[in-house]
């Protein structure tokens, strides 16, 4: 089995959302631990109600399980208090959710022992104007513009003048 829901965990988060006032998602969020995640603590899934958990929290940080909980549930208490707004996964809704859920000093990234897994990157690409370089594990399937030459010469916007270009790989980077 990949995920197994944890209904005490709901519980908890049953009562947080009661404590933040956001009473319509109690009994909505689902918790699951999930051993498809390698790196990452926690996942929130605003669309779905879904906050997924590394079982490898219990092993390495028993006592990062809360507070992870409480950092993906601010995603989602986030979300719901702006409605179908956009909003940036860490900005100031988020830190004001957090410090309803009682994690104010709370940082975007956890600084667990969870063993990384590094990809080789083979696709490499270069800005036309800056020179810029950039590389990728995955070949990029749309177009995309080097966000600096974008900003400087055309007021932020995409334009193709820009475009990464695919380059052999760089002699830097060469085994």
């Amino acid at each position: 089995m990949k995920t197994s829901r944890d209904a005490s965990l709901e519980k908890v988060v049953d009562e947080l959302l009661r404590e933040t006032g956001c009473l319509d998602l109690v009994g909505q969020i689902q918790v699951e631990w999930s051993f498809r995640l390698r790196t990452t603590a926690g996942q929130a899934h605003y669309t779905r109600r879904k906050i997924t958990l590394n079982p490898r929290l219990v092993e390495v940080a028993p006592d990062e399980v809360q507070r992870t909980l409480r950092h993906e549930l601010a995603h989602l208490v986030a979300q719901h208090r702006v409605g179908r707004r956009r909003i940036a996964s860490h900005g100031a809704e988020w830190k004001q959710a957090c410090v309803d859920l009682g994690i104010p000093q709370e940082t975007r990234c956890h600084n667990l022992p969870f063993q990384v897994h590094r990809q080789t990157r083979r696709h490499f690409y270069e800005c036309p104007k800056c020179q810029t370089q950039l590389a990728r594990v995955r070949p990029l399937k749309r177009s995309v513009a080097c966000l600096i030459c974008c900003r400087k010469f055309n007021g932020g916007q995409y334009d193709s003048r820009f475009r990464f270009a695919p380059i052999p790989e760089p002699q830097s980077l060469a085994a």
